[in-house]
């Protein structure tokens, strides 16, 4: 939905063109962080109070179903197809996030400190392990290209999609609704959850205000979390951003079309299950500040490299010939450097946010994890606005997608930077 298929569809169709659709996608990504930073860190805390974390993911995941699969009516010429999508792209942003934090909460009563690093990237791993095979689904028996008319795996769409109307692109949303809630409910029934407090929701909304507030003191005192907390706000804003312009990157840069965007999800998609299997392993081994350094050092570089490319060049002067009809995918050496960068971009991203809620758990205890990772969503949704802003606002003025990975550097230069000082957890 956000980087491989949806995202693309809109910057190429729905958008007036490519660089305004990537301006566009980072405003609506900016508005559901600046949702997400006030709403986060107080139900975080509601929900230690109440206890129970699974009704709030039923809740948060009902809106994130509804909000994908409504995306659908988002069609080519529709009125108000452009406010429709970005409208709910942003719903459904802030409730993915927001299950998030009641998921997470739930990982230091599960196992203990000495695992919580193999726990955390597995769980990415698997993840990323759906993404591939939903992905693999929608791209190889529903999105057909309008030229051909026929898929990835050069197949009709199913269920008579029309490629001209770009069903097959539009259909993606309540495939993910359905493939959200197929594989909700093993959480549901094998998952053990915290005891609830018996307290109603007013009750525990005021006393989840009363321990927001003791726990932003809290975090002031305690200088090591406050840094974390401040690395992580920085260097999440850059990986929301990275998500969010990497398909429309590879789409307005280079022309990709469902091909080179499926394969390159593909890859990316098979990157980061084993870079998150390995991750929670070297976590478990090294550190989870020894992971989050590695992986900033990497995406930085990945940036550099992403920004030294071009239609015709690779490293910023070294011209190259573009791809010419007959070359296959992926057929000129920027387009291949490319793809090799969004591998190593697969391989780090969720080792960081892996290592970066197992680094928090182990600060933390069980009781307390619901307002602290509240906390730490709002540190990574606080200013999440931010670099997606920054983004919209410089490929406006520029008038060039290279913009993207010049402001990234930055962002992932000064959390490094700050991560640096953090002691073992």
């Amino acid at each position: 939905m956000t980087t491989f298929v949806f995202a693309p569809y809109f910057a190429a169709v729905l958008a007036p063109d490519p660089v305004r659709g990537q301006a566009l996608w980072g405003y609506a990504t900016a508005a559901a962080g600046l949702c997400l930073a006030a709403l986060s860190p107080l139900l975080g805390s509601v929900a230690d109070a109440s206890g129970a974390r699974k009704p709030w993911i039923a809740a948060s995941c009902a809106v994130l179903a509804v909000a994908t699969g409504l995306l659908w009516f988002a069609a080519p010429g529709a009125a108000l197809a452009v406010p429709l999508a970005l409208g709910l792209f942003a719903l459904a942003t802030v409730a993915a996030e927001t299950a998030a934090v009641f998921n997470n909460a739930m990982m230091s009563r599960l196992v203990g400190p000495e695992a919580l690093g193999r726990l955390s990237g597995t769980g990415w791993a698997v993840g990323y392990a759906g993404g591939l095979v939903s992905l693999v689904l929608v791209l190889g028996f529903l999105v057909a290209d309008p030229a051909s008319g026929r898929t990835y795996l050069g197949l009709e769409p199913l269920f008579g999609l029309d490629p001209a109307q770009r069903e097959g692109d539009r259909a993606a949303g309540p495939v993910a609704a359905v493939w959200l809630l197929l594989f909700l409910w093993p959480l549901f029934l094998f998952t053990p959850d915290a005891p609830s407090t018996g307290l109603r929701w007013r009750e525990a909304a005021r006393e989840g205000l009363l321990r927001l507030r003791s726990t932003l003191g809290e975090a002031r005192a305690r200088p090591n979390l406050l840094r974390f907390l401040l690395a992580n706000m920085i260097y999440q804003d850059a990986l929301v951003a990275l998500f969010a312009f990497g398909g429309i990157y590879g789409a307005g840069v280079f022309g990709w079309g469902a091909a080179e965007l499926g394969l390159f999800g593909i890859l990316l998609t098979v990157a980061g299950t084993l870079g998150a299997l390995a991750g929670g392993r070297l976590d478990d081994r090294l550190g989870a500040r020894t992971v989050i350094l590695g992986a900033l050092a990497a995406l930085i570089l990945v940036c550099l490299g992403v920004l030294s490319l071009g239609p015709s060049h690779v490293l910023f002067a070294i011209e190259a010939a573009p791809a010419r009809p007959g070359d296959g995918i992926y057929g000129s050496a920027p387009e291949q450097l490319f793809v090799g960068l969004g591998l190593v971009i697969g391989a780090v991203a969720g080792p960081l946010q892996a290592s970066s809620r197992a680094y928090l758990a182990r600060l933390v205890p069980a009781e307390e994890a619901g307002r602290y990772f509240g906390l730490l969503a709002l540190s990574g949704k606080l200013t999440s606005f931010l670099a997606p802003l920054l983004v919209a606002l410089a490929t406006q003025v520029s008038g060039s997608q290279a913009a993207a990975p010049a402001v990234l550097i930055a962002f992932f230069t000064a959390g490094l930077a700050l991560a640096s000082t953090l002691r073992r957890a």
